[in-house]
Parts: structure tokens; sequence; C-alpha cells
């Protein structure tokens, strides 16, 4: 096996690691991730509205625009959704809800609903 060979195959096998590692990522995490993306993808594409409306390129600047409010309205639905997945948690008097696994007569681990 030559130098070369030798590289990307180091090389595949670490991108290999780092997407599995991503795909391991917790689903809170994930979702976390996609709303602040959506929230940054809003201000970027509003931003760039204006800049374009404002150099004459209203079609341009219209279509921006739309994109800027569906993703703003994203990012608000899964802020929403993130606020009652936490609610769904607790019970009315601030206890998680779930239940204990059993082995024998020992708690392996509590396992909550959501």
């Amino acid at each position: 096996m030559n130098k070369n060979s030798l590289t990307a195959l180091v090389l595949a096998g670490l991108m290999l690691a780092s997407a599995g590692a991503s795909i391991a990522q917790s689903s809170a995490k994930a979702r976390q991730k996609d709303k602040n993306d959506m929230r940054n993808l809003g201000l970027g594409l509003g931003a760039l509205a204006v800049h374009k409306t404002l150099k004459g390129d209203t079609k341009t600047g219209l279509l921006l625009g739309a994109g800027a409010a569906y993703a703003g309205k994203k990012y608000e639905d899964q802020r929403k959704a993130q606020k009652s997945w936490r609610k769904a948690r607790y019970n009315s008097r601030g206890k998680k809800i779930g239940y204990y696994q059993m082995r024998g007569n020992k708690r392996v681990r509590y396992v909550s609903y959501r």
C-alpha cells in the first residue's frame, strides 16, 4: 500500500467516524440545531431581501422576503413545539412522567415517556 492510498483510507475512516458521531447526536440536540438554523436563515434572507429591494430588484426582494417569512414561521412552530415537549415531560405537580425499568426487585433506570 503506497502513501497516497493509506492517506485516502485514513481520511475515509475519519469521515465515516464523524458521520457516525453526527448520526448518533441526540434528537433533542438535532431539533435545537434545526430550530436555530431556521432562525438564522430567516434573519439572513430578511436582510438580503431588504438589501435587494433598496437596490431596486423588487422581484428578487419579494421572493427573498417570502422565504424569510417561511423560515420565521418554521422557527416559531419549532419553538412552540419544543415548549410543548418540555411540558409533556412533567405532570401538574412538576414530577417527571415515566416509569422505572425493574430487574428483579432493583430499579435499573428511569424511562420518561417523552
